[in-house]
């Protein structure tokens, strides 16, 4: 039944996705402007970290995009609640849960399609990593997705208008990337800033998505990334859910 209704859902959103093409490129084009103008300007650069410059940003690009993509999700559901789509959803059988695994889905689907055309522009660039590292990337890509998906859609839920939602977002992004050194690696930063990046959750997935981009899979920041990405997942989609669930949704 789960099962069912989270494929139900997941079509039903993936449909509206295709039909608007434009829009899914036009999510990757800021990532893409960061490569092609912010990433010949590390070539070379010392980065105190292992790896060419290309093997330090492009993870860090990647998990931007999920972020960043994944945190604005829950302006759909705004747009729903105006239109009563989310009324009438709320007087059907369908799980609660599927209803919100249906959307991060096809969120993570939409974002790791995104990926793909990151890395590709990537290796013409000059970006040289092992497949298995970069196949990990998107897996950290698609989980960060759910997360800050689920959450989104769950703030969503609480709010009535854009003019709520988005400068809250904005208010939680901005900082998360800035302490997460997703643009340059934090061993760059001061020391007190470096202590500061540690109670950031994406720190330690763009850690772990570097070290997969240098081929080194057995590393304390890959057990620290992966426990992270799945910890902050499974509560996530728990919050969500809960949320969906009481608001009948």
């Amino acid at each position: 039944m789960l099962l069912h209704d989270t494929a139900l859902i997941f079509g039903r959103y993936a449909r509206q996705t295709l039909r608007s093409r434009f829009a899914m490129l036009f999510g990757v084009l800021m990532p893409l402007l960061y490569l092609l103008f912010f990433g010949p300007l590390l070539t070379g650069l010392p980065l105190r970290s292992r790896g060419s410059s290309w093997q330090v940003l492009v993870p860090g690009l990647l998990l931007q995009l999920g972020l960043f993509g994944a945190a604005f999700a829950g302006f759909t559901i705004i747009i729903e609640k105006s239109q009563g789509i989310v009324e009438r959803m709320r007087v059907t059988p369908v799980s609660r849960l599927a209803l919100l695994l249906g959307r991060v889905l096809r969120d993570a689907a939409v974002f790791v399609f995104q990926a793909v055309l990151l890395v590709l522009a990537a290796l013409a660039m000059g970006l040289r990593a092992p497949l298995a590292g970069i196949l990990i990337g998107f897996a950290f890509v698609a989980l960060l997705t759910l997360s800050l998906a689920s959450l989104s859609y769950a703030l969503a839920m609480n709010v009535r208008t854009p003019q709520e939602f988005g400068p809250a977002i904005n208010a939680l992004t901005m900082p998360a990337m800035l302490l997460s050194g997703l643009m340059l690696p934090m061993t760059l930063a001061p020391g007190w800033l470096d202590v500061l990046s540690h109670f950031m959750p994406f720190r330690y997935l763009v850690d772990a998505v570097r070290d997969a981009y240098v081929g080194s899979y057995a590393t304390a920041h890959m057990l620290y990334g992966v426990l992270v990405a799945l910890g902050f997942a499974t509560l996530s989609v728990t919050v969500g859910t809960r949320v969906f669930r009481k608001a009948g949704a």
